[in-house]
């Protein structure tokens, strides 16, 4: 399942999407966010997550569900990073997330019917996808959005007003991140079908249409959707599509991926690392991008 090349040394930077680094800086332009976060939100956060997955969902580790347990710890072998407590959570919609502060103990969360739909190698990438957040310290700005989750679920109406207040610059940069995150998913199981596997499925999977799915006509459903914007009313459409959501459409993810895979920087990234060949280091420095 693991695959043999281990980043040792990884740095967020070198696989971080150019357009999760514009929104991030665009996103510090916003008076006291940070300190909103921080102090204020973080607290609360903290306490309410921390409730929610110790009263309903299932911690996993060497006695619970090991076969997870060995799929988180393989993953952050490979990404170089320590790993975060992991829970299993009943609900009938497909989803993961994951929070932490700077000196808190970070955590993921899977929905079990997001589980129930992918192989073991596709809920590595989702795995992957969350430690990407943790990687690149997302959790300043992730902790909001993840506050709207929960209300939402637990206090519909509290979910609308949050939805209602948070920043149209907030939305962009999560979708910006989320580039990135899939990135380290890919770099994590090193095979781009398999993520964008995980794509399709959240797109229109349950457990049994997912084993029909044609993941080449996906592939190129998302070449398709680069035709959209080439005329202006098509852009206008994209964008008033996705203004409001939280996550880029799974069509765009999959072309993002598509292109990356195929890319020298990629390439580069995994011949630049310090290799790990069946436990053995060979030299190589880490190029800084």
């Amino acid at each position: 399942m693991s695959p043999s090349t281990k980043l040792i040394g990884l740095k967020a930077d070198s696989f971080r999407h150019p357009l999760d680094l514009e929104a991030t800086k665009a996103l510090k332009q916003i008076p006291g966010l940070d300190m909103m976060v921080r102090n204020l939100l973080g607290p609360v956060a903290e306490q309410v997550f921390y409730v929610e997955n110790i009263a309903s969902s299932i911690l996993v580790g060497e006695n619970q569900l090991p076969q997870l347990h060995e799929l988180l710890l393989s993953a952050c072998k490979t990404l170089d990073m320590e790993p975060p407590q992991l829970y299993v959570h009943q609900h009938p919609a497909p989803n993961a997330y994951t929070f932490a502060l700077r000196g808190k103990q970070p955590f993921i969360v899977l929905h079990t019917s997001l589980i129930d739909m992918l192989t073991p190698e596709e809920t590595q990438a989702v795995i992957a996808h969350e430690l990407g957040h943790l990687k690149c310290d997302h959790s300043l700005y992730l902790t909001p959005v993840n506050l709207l989750i929960l209300a939402a679920t637990v206090v519909p109406t509290v979910g609308v007003v949050l939805a209602q207040a948070m920043q149209a610059q907030l939305l962009e940069w999560i979708r910006c991140a989320e580039f990135t995150c899939d990135r380290a998913a890919l770099l994590a199981t090193q095979n781009p079908k398999v993520v964008m596997s995980v794509l399709m499925k959240l797109a229109g999977g349950s457990p049994t249409i997912a084993p029909q799915l044609n993941l080449d006509a996906f592939i190129a459903q998302a070449r398709a959707y680069d035709e959209i914007s080439k005329t202006e009313l098509g852009e206008m459409v994209k964008n008033a599509r996705t203004a409001q959501l939280t996550h880029p459409v799974p069509v765009l993810r999959a072309r993002e991926i598509d292109r990356w895979a195929s890319s020298k920087e990629y390439q580069n990234l995994l011949h630049s690392a310090k290799i790990v060949y069946n436990g053995e280091a060979t030299s190589g420095g880490w190029r800084n991008w």
